[in-house]
């Protein structure tokens, strides 16, 4: 099995914010973004490979595969096309807290978003509070 390539590590949060992001808002979006996650969770930002601040961390093995490793209860990474937010599970149960949220895409249990404008933070608390319970419930949390 091949090992995961998206581990933390000790990368400077802000130095990658404001080497990476290449638009003003992104940058600014992105050190909101710490600041709700930072608050909301009571974890520090930590870089989750290149591209992945997360906060917090659970350890998980898949239903599917002999995959398994550690992961970040919610995060973000704020990539060229859109802001990526890692605060859905994707399950069905689910699908109700989306209602509200704004202007996003939304991948597998990936939520894209332009700017943070385009989002109502008081219902992305609600998703970020539903997947840590539902995460921390299911899988052993490491922080």
């Amino acid at each position: 099995m091949a090992e995961l390539k998206t581990k933390q590590n000790n990368a400077d949060v802000s130095e990658f914010i404001n080497s990476f992001t290449d638009k003003e808002q992104k940058r600014k979006d992105s050190f909101e973004l710490i600041k709700l996650m930072r608050d909301f969770t009571g974890f520090e930002p930590k870089m989750w490979g290149p591209s992945i601040i997360g906060f917090g961390s659970y350890h998980y093995k898949s239903e599917r595969s002999r995959q398994e490793g550690d992961w970040p209860l919610v995060g973000f990474s704020p990539r060229k096309a859109a802001i990526s937010l890692y605060v859905y599970t994707g399950a069905k149960e689910h699908e109700h807290l989306l209602t509200g949220l704004g202007k996003y895409k939304i991948g597998k249990a990936c939520i894209y978003i332009s700017k943070l404008s385009d989002v109502n933070q008081e219902v992305l608390r609600r998703l970020m509070k539903a997947t840590i319970e539902f995460l921390q419930s299911k899988y052993k949390t490491n922080s």
